[in-house]
């Protein structure tokens, strides 16, 4: 028995639909692994631009304390940023680290281009004060000119 209007003629072939589940499943496989493997940058990450010398950098085989000053004059010890840019919080701060550190332990003073010169110098200050004497400041080395 038939029960449709027009009999057989009006039904469609089994095989003539595309099916779409395998091109969704391999989209959505490969969206996965995109957002798997992709590195995203840490926002906490300090990001600043050094100031230009053509000087040799000098490498020292003892770890450094780093003091990082960012454009606009915060600092961070070793990537931890202090609480306030106050001179007292950079000498407790500083402090603690030599004692941890050593008395003979570098500091390089990592100082962004459009860093403040006051905040540069109180860093300086506050390292002359700990007897931290063997001080460096991080900068990115120039491209060589043509006439040298």
């Amino acid at each position: 028995m038939n029960f449709s209007r027009h009999g057989r003629h009006n039904r469609q072939p089994e095989g003539s639909g595309i099916d779409m589940t395998p091109m969704v499943d391999t989209v959505l496989t490969l969206l996965i692994f995109f957002m798997v493997t992709t590195t995203f940058s840490r926002q906490s990450e300090l990001k600043i631009q050094l100031p230009k010398a053509e000087s040799a950098v000098i490498t020292n085989k003892q770890s450094p304390l780093v003091l990082g000053i960012d454009a606009k004059g915060h600092y961070y010890l070793d990537g931890r940023e202090l609480v306030n840019n106050r001179f007292e919080t950079l000498y407790r701060a500083l402090a603690q680290a030599k004692s941890t550190a050593g008395d003979k332990t570098p500091l390089i003073i990592r100082a962004d281009v459009k860093t403040p010169y006051q905040a540069v110098v109180t860093a300086m200050d506050v390292a002359s004060q700990l007897g931290l004497s063997r001080l460096s400041i991080a900068t990115d080395k120039v491209a060589p000119r043509n006439g040298r």
